[in-house]
């Protein structure tokens, strides 16, 4: 069934109580009379009538407005009637047997066009006018944001950039030391132009900030605002496509207009990869919109027509998807890769988002980095402030160490969830399972040492066992990730030794183990297949994708992959279960105080190794 437009649906409604409003207002005044001799206990008198009471001597005053008459007796009654148009009262009053002499103890009042008309003509003329004009100004100011939308959907969604509070500088984004020197020459060049033109370089017409969530691609843009000094605009990419046609495109070609009056300037692109897709054949009209605003977008930056002091920023953490046309050079033409810090750029990230923060004698932001490998600035962010939360909640002064570390786990796993109760069989469980990871992770070669051991519940988590690097890792062996799988199957195989069997909580460790596997075979070259790589994937794996695998090779292949893979398995299990056989003692010496204590830190895991 058709559904009906909206603004039909609201206009029908908006008249509907319009008309109600109306009839209303005319039964409430028909209840008035506006005549203007109109009174309560008047009655009714014909003009013969009148002229007896005149004759009587019965009559103190009598009023006459136009063709209206009220006459007051002596007696305080009034009486109302109508003389004939055209001719005076006296003269109405003669046409019957009056006696002129009784005209002469009447007091006459004629009363002439005065204001009284005034509030019959605003209650019957004046305000239904004004009610009406109060709908239509309601109803319209209720719809003028999806009018001023549907006449004005074309002009760009970017906003000038205006410093509101501290201003942001290099200076505010720790580490990324040379991928701030790269954006110093572009901030070099807006200020001082004459010195790059004089050795007729060209500045780059477009910036690309590659790098994973998180990592400071949009905080660096905001340091070249506050560093430039010229107009800044940013938009983000989704904000061009609307479901109408040709809209995306109208919107890039009115953004570089507005720029090209500010030059010299900066636009800021962010999350470019949602109109910067490579172009191909279009299945849906969305599509065919998206690749005429990149068209668009491509004319501009470097088309017939020269935006010589006009640079593009622009920011995604999906470079593999852009269009090849787009990065060439003459548009997007160099490409600055923000990673995830390493330690040190961690302890200086970490100072930053300190400022401000009341922190314990204890806190040490180097132990903290440490602990920190993977973490992303809004990551360590994301700690910084958690840790002042815990310690607001706890009503402490200062922050402490422990709190810090508290949020690191927190931003990990999530929250500890105390209140969850386990049987004793499943805390068992639980301890020898976590146990055996930190037994296997502390003797296996190219391992990386445990910092801390715990069975309480954490998200999905039953228990954890904390391995963190002691120094940062580029690159990695065969053996180092061999020595990982081992790790991971340590908590499945101590529960087999242990049980005879194992339980549904070690399925998260063998999805881990099979998935790195499989990558040793097929993505590294590690295997007995030699330099040779197996399926094909869209996504760059340093961003974290794993995308749809186009398969490459034969059925007979894919067999030995699957032998390889699983000969990788066998080989990691082989070495776990050595050591868990000949360190059992100290595995149930763990698992005891384990279930005692439910957390081991560091030292007092290494005092039971005997370390």
């Amino acid at each position: 069934m058709k559904k009906r437009n909206p603004f039909f649906k609201g206009l029908i409604k908006n008249i509907f109580f319009v008309v109600l409003i109306f009839i209303s207002l005319w039964a409430f005044l028909s209840v008035f009379d506006f005549n203007y001799f109109a009174q309560k206990n008047v009655s009714e008198a014909s003009i013969p009538k009148i002229v007896e009471y005149i004759n009587n001597g019965e009559v103190k005053q009598i009023e006459v407005y136009k063709n209206d008459i009220r006459v007051e007796l002596k007696d305080e009654s009034l009486l109302k009637s109508k003389k004939e148009p055209g001719i005076t009262l006296t003269e109405n009053l003669s046409y019957f047997e009056l006696d002129q002499s009784k005209l002469e103890d009447i007091s006459f009042v004629y009363k002439e066009d005065s204001s009284e008309w005034l509030w019959p003509f605003l209650l019957m003329v004046v305000l239904p006018f004004v009610l009406l004009g109060v709908f239509f100004f309601f109803f319209f100011r209720k719809s003028k944001g999806g009018i001023t939308q549907t006449f004005d959907f074309t002009r760009p969604k970017a906003k000038m950039f205006v410093q509101n509070g501290k201003k942001i500088n290099f200076s505010d984004v720790a580490g990324l030391k040379e991928e701030k020197e790269e954006l110093k020459e572009i901030v070099d060049f807006l200020k001082h132009p004459g010195k790059y033109m004089k050795m007729g370089a060209k500045i780059p017409k477009g910036v690309l900030l590659v790098g994973p969530a998180g990592c400071g691609k949009t905080l660096l843009a905001r340091a070249i605002a506050g560093e430039s000094n010229v107009p800044f605009f940013y938009v983000s990419g989704s904000s061009f496509i609307e479901m109408f046609v040709g809209v995306g495109s109208s919107r890039v070609r009115n953004l570089f207009e507005t720029a090209k009056r500010q030059q010299p300037c900066l636009i800021f692109i962010d999350e470019l990869d949602s109109i910067g897709k490579v172009r191909g054949i279009s299945m849906s009209g969305g599509n065919e919109e998206r690749e005429q605003t990149l068209n668009q977008l491509l004319t501009e930056m470097d088309g017939f027509e020269k935006n010589d002091k006009i640079i593009i920023l622009g920011a995604t953490n999906r470079v593999d998807v852009l269009d090849p046309a787009l990065l060439r050079p003459g548009r997007f033409d160099r490409k600055v890769v923000v990673n995830l810090p390493d330690i040190n750029e961690r302890e200086d990230i970490l100072k930053i988002h300190a400022r401000g923060k009341p922190l314990g004698e204890d806190v040490n932001l180097r132990e903290v980095a440490e602990r920190t490998p993977g973490f992303s600035g809004a990551d360590l962010e994301n700690v910084v402030n958690e840790a002042a939360i815990l310690t607001a909640k706890n009503e402490e002064e200062k922050v402490s160490q422990r709190n810090i570390l508290e949020s690191i786990e927190k931003v990990l796993l999530g929250p500890e969830k105390k209140t969850r109760v386990f049987s004793k069989e499943e805390k068992e469980i639980a301890a020898y399972h976590e146990a055996g990871h930190a037994i296997v992770a502390s003797f296996v070669p190219n391992s990386e040492p445990v910092r801390k051991i715990s069975i309480i519940s954490r998200g999905m988590a039953a228990g954890y066992t904390l391995q963190v690097p002691e120094r940062e890792k580029r690159f990695r062996r065969k053996s180092d990730l061999v020595s990982e799988i081992a790790v991971l199957l340590g908590g499945y195989l101590t529960e087999e030794m242990v049980y005879g069997e194992v339980s549904s909580g070690a399925s998260e460790d063998l999805k881990r183990a099979s998935r790195l596997a499989r990558r040793i075979v097929k993505s590294l070259g590690m295997s007995s297949f030699g330099p040779i790589v197996f399926g094909e994937r869209n996504e760059d794996i340093f961003l974290g994708y794993e995308g749809a695998e186009t398969k490459n090779y034969s059925e007979d292949t894919a067999i030995k992959i699957d032998n390889e893979i699983k000969n990788i398995i066998l080989e990691a299990e082989k070495k776990a279960k050595e050591i868990l056989v000949k360190y059992k003692d100290i595995l149930e010496k763990v698992t005891r105080e384990l279930i005692t204590k439910e957390t081991l830190e560091r030292d007092e895991y290494e005092k039971l190794l005997g370390i």
